[in-house]
């Protein structure tokens, strides 16, 4: 019953995919475990990527622990599934953050084919072409490697694992690895509250000379950056405020400028994106494909 669903949801996005002319790269953030930060890169990367002149959607993937409304200091009240269920609209539930940055507040996973009705489902992706300027949509998962977690990871271009120099977030974060390179070879990682660019770059290169005589010689494990521990950073935190708008003269903030430029690099190659395949209807063409 459910591939049949599915078989109908991609004739339907398919359809709704067509003669765009914009291309949204996906990219995907996640950690082994919570509390290293990852919400804290996502919303700041997001902003730093729309301050370049980028068009950019982040959307809210943690399942449960959604807390991209305290990063922004913004306030939910429905998500992409009232969408779905035909109880709001795409325009509703986007959050404008800044002139080219949006956050979209979501829901994943099974729960969505409950609501797989052809009308409705055919209304949410002509809706969701609202969205199809967005040249880059960063997706903050959930901590983890759950089911619905893996899925996000599979349909994403780009998937950059965060962690933090600490024995148990360290394991964890070589576990996601492992369980990622499943399915992908291409796994970006961000070391998060670090002394230094030594003590990042030791610890990557100690996760990557395990990972690559553990799990595969061709796991393409990729070190993005480093975000320099800083206390203004969990200070604009408690304030509901991005570091990056905050302290614009910080190391962190330098830290994950490094960052958006390699990512602003790896879009104007425009590697791994299809044509047809834009904003948030692209994201859902790709997710389907997992039920």
């Amino acid at each position: 019953m459910i591939g049949h669903q599915a078989e109908k949801l991609e004739a339907l996005v398919a359809s709704s995919a067509k003669n765009r002319s914009r291309n949204t790269r996906f990219i995907a953030i996640t950690s082994g475990k919570g509390g290293v930060g990852k919400s804290t890169i996502s919303s700041n990367l997001a902003y730093l990527l729309s301050k370049s002149g980028l068009n950019v959607g982040i959307f809210d993937a943690d399942i449960g622990l959604a807390n991209l409304d305290v990063m922004f200091n913004v306030k939910i009240k429905k998500n992409i599934l009232h969408v779905i269920k035909g109880e709001a609209t795409v325009s509703d539930i986007i959050i404008p953050i800044t002139r080219n940055l949006i956050l979209i507040p979501g829901e994943s996973g099974s729960e969505i084919l409950k609501y797989s009705d052809k009308a409705l489902f055919e209304k949410f992706m002509q809706e969701a072409e609202v969205l199809d300027k967005l040249d880059v949509m960063i997706i903050d998962t959930g901590a983890g490697i759950g089911d619905h977690i893996q899925m996000f990871l599979d349909a994403a271009d780009d998937v950059i694992v965060v962690t933090v120099p600490d024995p148990a977030a360290i394991t964890d974060a070589y576990a996601t690895v492992k369980t990622i390179a499943n399915f992908r070879s291409d796994i970006g990682m961000i070391l998060n509250q670090v002394k230094n660019e030594k003590e990042a770059v030791a610890i990557f290169d100690k996760i990557k000379q395990v990972a690559n005589s553990n799990i595969s010689q061709d796991l393409d494990l990729s070190f993005y950056g480093k975000i320099t521990s800083d206390a203004k950073v969990s200070s604009a935190v408690k304030k509901r405020e991005l570091f990056s708008v905050t302290y614009p003269y910080s190391i962190p903030y330098k830290d994950l400028e490094s960052i958006a430029n390699k990512i602003i690099t790896k879009l104007e190659r425009n590697v791994l994106v299809s044509a047809s395949e834009s904003g948030l209807s692209g994201l859902f063409k790709r997710l389907i494909q997992h039920f």
